[in-house]
């Protein structure tokens, strides 16, 4: 038998501490761009690449206790014990924790060995942006960092999409929450409400923090003009034209400071109405077009002021219904509960993911948070166009897929 020299030796063991430092340092990106691939319902062979020691995932229906009673939640559970627990708030949407894309996206991260919980907070279901969004977070957090059997070491991540993204972040840097995050991902979040409810009311989103002056921001947005859409051109300031339904959402969360009190419930009535209707897709959506044709004639049983503004809604003319809500977002939007820019924050690290041609909460705001956080906690961000809403991935370019692969796996190691 012929025995190994001391430097072989040495040098074998060397190179088998490389491979395996090589595996490891690379295991949480290969999870990532596994999770990644599925989210994005690819095919072929990087399709069987990914479903690779994807684990079978249990779904169940649970109640989440809060202050004034309890609300509805969904786990989904990987089949082997979980290595994080994380707590996924759903956008606007009127479905709540029955939207599809939802479920798909927690479906994935489960199997991908994290167990997620989806709290169904009734706000969200109803367009309505307010503190109670906030506070539901912040109760549903706590709990679910005391359920040993989903978070054995009493943390959880915290994921929100859409303006649930920022709101998640304002409860994430709340005392009683503050100790049991692992971590925060904003999924198309803000940074200032009231900035955003002023863009989707005039289409001006104030430049990046870097920008010298509006003046500044203006010029930039005129030359990255030839490449909008682009991380490139986010950081320059651009932006797109707001969502045609933007306004009708600032509407319906300020209405109790834009019409006499009579009137608040049913135009919110009215609106949520419209906003269902015209959220629907596929199949229904023309059923949805002849529902938006005769909502147009509601406006006619209405008092004044909520016949016009109600006509402006359904018009999409943001013009002249922005024009009449700019002037209360301030006292709205300025509140502490609303902007994690008000707020204290978050101590755990904050990933930040977001859509760049986004045209309902701006990519822009991604760059306001980073300045914001800046100096309290580890931040990363990335600014993709492979990102759409609460979409994981549309068809991805193999660069989007790498950068997408890597964000995520670097949060999925939490």
């Amino acid at each position: 038998m012929r025995f190994m020299t001391r430097g072989r030796l040495v040098g074998a063991v060397l190179v088998i501490a490389i491979l395996a430092g090589a595996i490891f340092t690379a295991r949480p990106y290969f999870r990532g761009l596994s999770f990644v691939v599925r989210a994005a319902d690819m095919q072929g062979s990087v399709r069987r690449f990914a479903d690779y020691g994807a684990a079978p995932v249990a779904q169940r229906e649970l109640q989440i206790p809060m202050a004034s009673g309890t609300i509805a939640g969904r786990a989904y559970a990987p089949a082997r014990p979980a290595a994080r627990a994380v707590l996924l708030v759903p956008g606007l949407h009127a479905s709540g924790i029955d939207e599809s894309r939802l479920n798909e996206l927690a479906r994935q991260l489960a199997a991908g060995g994290v167990a997620v919980v989806i709290p169904d907070i009734p706000e969200l279901r109803q367009f309505t942006i307010s503190p109670a969004i906030t506070d539901a977070i912040e109760q549903s957090g706590s709990w679910l960092a005391a359920q040993s059997e989903l978070a054995p070491d009493g943390r959880v991540g915290l994921m929100g999409i859409g303006f649930s993204g920022g709101l998640t972040l304002v409860a994430a840097g709340r005392p009683n929450l503050k100790d049991h995050v692992a971590f925060v991902s904003s999924l198309g979040g803000h940074d200032d409400l009231a900035r955003v409810f002023k863009y989707l009311c005039t289409g001006v989103e104030a430049p990046p923090p870097e920008s010298a002056s509006p003046l500044t921001g203006l010029m930039q947005q005129r030359n990255a003009a030839k490449t909008a859409g682009t991380a490139t051109s986010v950081a320059t300031g651009w932006t797109p034209p707001p969502n045609e339904n933007g306004a009708a959402i600032v509407l319906l969360s300020m209405a109790d400071r834009i019409v006499p009190a009579p009137q608040v419930e049913p135009l919110r009535d009215a609106i949520r109405h419209f906003l269902r209707t015209a959220t629907l897709e596929g199949a229904e959506k023309e059923r949805a077009d002849e529902q938006l044709a005769s909502l147009g004639s509601l406006s006619r049983t209405m008092p004044e002021p909520s016949a016009t503004l109600f006509r402006y809604v359904t018009g999409r003319d943001i013009v002249h219904l922005g024009a009449r809500l700019v002037p209360a977002i301030p006292a709205f939007g300025n509140a502490s509960g609303l902007s994690p820019v008000r707020s204290p924050k978050p101590a755990a690290p904050v990933f930040l993911l977001h859509g760049t041609a986004d045209n309902l909460i701006p990519a822009v705001e991604a760059l306001h948070l980073t300045a914001t956080l800046r100096g309290a906690t580890s931040t990363r961000m990335l600014l993709s166009s492979a990102v759409s809403g609460i979409d994981v991935g549309q068809p991805v370019a193999a660069r989007d897929l790498m950068a997408l692969g890597s964000f995520w796996g670097d949060i999925l190691r939490r």
